[in-house]
């Protein structure tokens, strides 16, 4: 436990949040929505600051960003609790848990762990990381001395509060809309208003360096509106232009939603062929392993430059530049394909 930074103090000992766009006004001794955020006599305090409940080695692509060090190896961890309440989650068993618990370790501990896994960076997952922003600063900070980069997977219901401090240690931030970012399922199914503060922080984190990427949770029959997705892509197109990466990934029955279907393969194709004919040029289809749009086309000559299967590369063809190697055209990927092609993926991690 440690005193957060992201707060502010109020009258009569209450304090009001800043870590997310819930803004929790939280009376001495109370705890925020999302379970780890204590009024301790007027401060507020990051109770799972030094506790991990999951941890794993995977590949960057399952964050998934594929526009940002394609092929590398990344520790992944998380701690309890969350600022939404998504009733399809499937971490649910860590997110919606309102029990401090975890693994005690210090961000020194985390960085050694990465680089003794042979990890090029450290990913921020498994339940909302802003949350716990001030641990996972002090981990960023101390990675990217050691030469490791740092990911979010975000539902991006952030502040500028915290995305200025996220300005100090991230590199590249997956932001993930729900049901196509629909007011009405937002309210339904995630129990937030709506997804305004989603807008907000992408334009600010258009502001900064930190690489982006957008996915798409499609649910079938109450969250795969057609004419919603394209309202969606429309403001990214018309906001962050036509490079920003777009994935639509397929849903599967979890937690309290397990009376839905898998999201119908022609229900994503439907949603892929909405982005690009609204001019978006990369679009990509995921949890759907062996689909031709989880490859990588050439917006100037349509061919494959990078082909993969789920999070595995097979093919790789851009030169040094990360140009096409058959037209020459530039594709806007960060870093090179990493020599560190992971042999041990998938792997939980224990600190002890």
């Amino acid at each position: 436990m440690k005193e957060a930074v992201l707060y502010e103090k109020l009258p009569n000992d209450r304090v009001r949040c800043t870590a997310c766009a819930r803004y929790c006004n939280i009376p001495k001794g109370l705890i925020g929505l999302c379970g780890i955020r204590q009024n301790i006599d007027g401060r507020l305090h990051l109770l799972v600051y030094g506790k991990v409940i999951a941890s794993h080695i995977d590949p960057i692509e399952k964050k998934p960003l594929v526009h940002f060090h394609p092929g590398s190896r990344v520790l992944s961890i998380a701690t309890t609790g969350c600022n939404w309440m998504c009733q399809y989650c499937q971490n649910f068993d860590i997110s919606q848990r309102r029990k401090v618990e975890g693994e005690d370790v210090t961000p020194e501990e985390v960085v050694e762990t990465a680089l003794k896994m042979r990890c090029d960076g450290i990913t921020y997952t498994y339940n909302e990381p802003t949350i716990f922003i001030e641990f996972a600063h002090d981990i960023g900070v101390l990675a990217r001395k050691e030469g490791l980069f740092n990911t979010f997977v975000s539902n991006g219901y952030l502040t500028p509060e915290a995305i200025k401090m996220l300005g100090n240690f991230l590199d590249a931030i997956t932001v993930d809309f729900k049901g196509n970012g629909e007011k009405n399922f937002m309210q339904k199914y995630i129990f937030v208003p709506g997804p305004e503060p989603i807008f907000e922080s992408l334009l600010e984190l258009k502001k900064t360096n930190i690489h982006v990427e957008i996915t798409d949770l499609v649910v079938p029959q109450i969250g795969d509106d057609l004419e919603a997705a394209r309202k969606l892509v429309r403001w990214i197109y018309d906001n962050l232009g036509p490079d920003m990466p777009i994935h639509f990934l397929r849903f599967h029955p979890d937690y309290r939603l397990m009376n839905l279907p898998y999201t119908p393969i022609e229900t994503l194709e439907k949603h892929y062929e909405v982005a690009k004919e609204e001019g978006m040029r990369y679009v990509y289809i995921g949890n759907v392993p062996g689909h031709p749009y989880e490859h990588t086309y050439c917006p100037g000559c349509g061919k494959i430059v990078i082909k993969r299967y789920s999070f595995d590369i097979l093919a790789w063809n851009l030169d040094e530049q990360n140009r096409c190697k058959y037209c020459g055209y530039q594709i806007p990927i960060i870093g090179k394909l990493s020599r560190n092609v992971s042999k041990m993926r998938f792997l939980p991690v224990f600190f002890s």
